[in-house]
């Protein structure tokens, strides 16, 4: 079973990053697809708004976030041991586009730089990553950036891209902190559903050719090879089955109480997803908070932007006891339990290409 405790690690701040400009699913959207009914999509998704401009890649909103929490921590870069970029929309293929930010970041040239690769599930994944590397004291502060621009892949219109997804880039500032209990994970992965949501070609398996280009029809949408695509209902029924079942195991396997949670924050994948698994864990809607309405999903920022626009009054000068959960591109899932106290949330960075 993968289970994990990582000790003497904390969150000390989080922010994030949008484009400033605002797409309306209802108003601004044509031609997804014939299926297409924006007051339908609107109530089934829950995702009305989302921040899109093609002109700003994840990078862009990561490093304009990370500037001002850097500044409202009163961190000096000197002082940042490492930067893990967590996107599946990198600047490019090679170099890791956390190896860009050390630099346009100005942080210290011996930095820890890491990418990774993965969706929904990142952020949690990269929660461990981080906190693995500052838990015996040897790094101090370190930064977790996360976010995805979905919509740079899809289309370089706007109206067309995907009403589900917006961009958004955010980071999480941890720092060792002796005696601090730290995060509590439970992590899973079925790779039999790996094409579940899948880019079929542009890596080494399938590599990029004329037919690459040519458009053909999935789930009624229209995607070239290069696109992702998403078997919708297979999705539903992983994410449906999967979180309650990590969150109920991480609770027996640490022995902690539900009723003692205070917000459960959960990648934001849509209204019906979420609300089912809620449900399921019989938790009342004030502890759900959904940042869907606003953004849209995020992947693997919807945790932290949820926090940030959610709960940010909220949180900020309490003690409040989370559990987060990723889940999708894999088939992978991760689970973690934590507790912050006076915890830096800065105002959203609105970002102009």
């Amino acid at each position: 079973m993968s289970f994990l405790h990582i000790k003497n690690v904390k969150i000390a701040g989080i922010s994030t990053g949008v484009s400033k400009r605002i797409i309306d699913n209802i108003n601004d959207v044509t031609n997804i697809s014939a299926n297409y009914d924006v007051q339908d999509f609107v109530a089934t998704t829950g995702v009305r708004y989302r921040r899109v401009d093609l002109g700003l890649t994840t990078s862009d909103l990561c490093y304009h976030a990370t500037e001002r929490l850097i500044s409202d921590l009163g961190w000096k870069k000197a002082d940042i041991d490492g930067i893990i970029m967590v996107t599946q929309t990198p600047d490019y293929i090679i170099p890791a586009t956390a190896c860009i930010l050390q630099d346009r970041l100005q942080l210290n040239r011996e930095c820890y730089a890491l990418d990774i690769s993965l969706g929904c599930s990142g952020w949690t994944y990269g929660l461990s990553v981080a906190a693995s590397l500052l838990q015996n004291g040897t790094m101090k502060k370190l930064l977790l950036l996360a976010g995805d621009a979905r919509g740079l892949i899809k289309s370089m219109d706007y109206t067309k891209t995907d009403p589900l997804f917006g961009h958004a880039g955010t980071v999480t500032a941890l720092e060792y902190a002796e005696g601090e209990e730290g995060f509590r994970f439970h992590f899973g992965t079925d790779g039999s559903g790996y094409d579940a949501i899948i880019i079929p070609d542009g890596g080494c398996r399938n590599q990029v050719s004329p037919d690459s280009f040519n458009e053909t029809e999935f789930e009624g949408k229209t995607y070239n090879q290069l696109q992702a695509r998403m078997k919708g209902m297979d999705v539903f029924s992983f994410g449906i089955s999967v979180v309650p079942k990590s969150i109920k195991k991480l609770a027996e396997h640490f022995d902690l109480s539900l009723d003692s949670i205070d917000y459960f924050v959960l990648h934001q994948a849509n209204l019906k997803m979420l609300e089912t698994i809620r449900k399921r864990l019989k938790a009342p809607e004030e502890k759900f908070p959904y940042s869907l309405y606003e953004f849209g999903n995020t992947s693997s920022a919807s945790i932290p932007i949820t926090i940030t626009t959610q709960l940010a009054n909220k949180v900020a000068n309490q003690k409040t006891n989370f559990i987060a959960c990723g889940y999708g591109v894999g088939l992978s899932w991760g689970t973690v339990a934590f507790e912050t106290k006076k915890l830096t949330i800065s105002d959203l960075v609105e970002v102009e290409s």
